[in-house]
């Protein structure tokens, strides 16, 4: 049977980043030609041994012949086609089940490919983070693709799946969404093309045993069972595989423990991520929190929701925003969320540190055995994991 992609040659701009690369490994292993660029060395580089990637400031021509397609970072700045484009092609050429909503995209995805591959059904899987017990973001093999969607620009929209999961509705893209109600209208107009659909707000918390902690992630587990059951996978099957499931990077990862004080990390960055992943983190001890902030257009609009969020740990630092896409805007920094976080928890050892690393000195020093420190957000903070550790041994 002849590969799907066989005799197209594909040029990717972004090859380096969670989900380009991740493309051009399924990519080829449906038999396209893959090369690409980005502007700089990346982990998932390391996973794309045999595909040729140029490293440079500015972006190359493509090859003669080849199609072009650019990641979102670069849309309007390097001609092909988008990122949407490439991802709704795969989607076509494969059964497959594709999970959206505003939180817990992650996690469920990884729950259900990670079912079917421990139960033999050799999954694909475009996941927009790493799963651990998978070997990493994306895998090549011929039975269903499963695919983490995204509603931040609406590709959603483009992708034609078999099954569709709508873990939840809220409203985290404040460019691209002015209320609540265009967001569901969006997830709405998808699914009303979609043959098998999940919706998680109509679900039951799974109540099956769980390796991974907290409400939302039964929430989680109870949309990729629904999920698994339209792909032929019974209850019961699948429950004895999820039990074992670990995890997604990033989501309350265990990063290491030092001084009686253990760190984890989570990538929550919405008020809703944020009250969720400081609940499952509850272990007796107190919780002291290292958050940056993610894109300004979310800080302007949810300082005060952040900060409630946040209000729920026993002392917070707080950095300067991480940009990701945007440019900065007067006025906003990620000291609203500490002016808001002072009203709402007088006294509390809260820190505003635009600097991460003054944000790691400032809990380190207050850290006591027992407690539990976590970084928190979207962007690098996560890289501040390593020096809590150093300074608390």
């Amino acid at each position: 049977m002849p590969s799907p992609l066989e005799g197209r040659r594909w040029w990717l701009a972004g090859i380096g980043g969670a989900g380009m690369s991740g493309y051009a490994l399924l990519a080829r292993a449906w038999g396209a030609e893959v090369c690409g660029w980005d502007r700089a060395r990346t982990p998932y580089l390391e996973r794309l041994e045999g595909i040729e990637v140029e490293i440079s400031d500015d972006p190359p021509a493509p090859p003669a012949g080849w199609e072009a397609y650019v990641s979102s970072a670069f849309t309007g700045r390097i001609a092909g086609k988008t990122r949407a484009e490439l991802l709704a092609e795969l989607v076509s050429l494969r059964a497959a089940i594709v999970v959206a909503g505003a939180h817990g995209k992650t996690t469920t995805a990884g729950m259900i490919a990670f079912c079917l591959d421990r139960l033999g059904r050799d999954p694909a899987w475009l996941i927009g983070g790493d799963v651990p017990q998978l070997g990493g973001n994306a895998g090549t093999g011929a039975g269903w693709l499963v695919v983490e969607g995204d509603e931040s620009d609406r590709t959603i929209a483009s992708l034609r799946p078999q099954i569709g999961v709508m873990t939840n509705v809220d409203l985290d893209h404040h460019t691209t969404f002015g209320s609540r109600a265009e967001v569901e209208e969006l997830f709405e107009t998808w699914l009303h093309e979609v043959p098998e659909v999940v919706r998680g707000d109509e679900l039951a918390p799974y109540d099956g045993p769980l390796a991974v902690p907290g409400d939302h992630n039964r929430r989680n587990a109870a949309c990729a069972v629904a999920a698994l059951e339209y792909a032929g996978i019974s209850r019961r099957e699948a429950g004895a595989v999820l039990a074992g499931f670990t995890g997604a990077g990033r989501r309350l990862e265990r990063r290491g423990e030092a001084g009686g004080v253990v760190v984890l990390d989570d990538y929550a960055h919405h008020p809703a991520e944020i009250e969720a992943t400081l609940q499952a983190a509850r272990d007796g001890g107190r919780l002291l929190v290292l958050f940056q902030p993610h894109l300004y257009s979310r800080t302007r609009h949810l300082a005060r929701e952040l900060a409630d969020a946040l209000a729920r740990a026993d002392a917070v630092a707080v950095t300067e925003i991480y940009p990701a896409r945007e440019q900065p805007v007067p006025g906003v920094s990620g000291k609203l969320i500490v002016d808001a976080l002072a009203e709402r928890r007088p006294g509390m050892p809260l820190g505003w540190t635009p600097a991460p690393t003054d944000g790691v000195r400032f809990l380190a020093q207050r850290a006591r055995p027992g407690d539990r420190i976590l970084t928190v957000g979207a962007g690098d903070v996560d890289r501040m994991a390593a020096e809590f550790l150093e300074l608390l041994r």
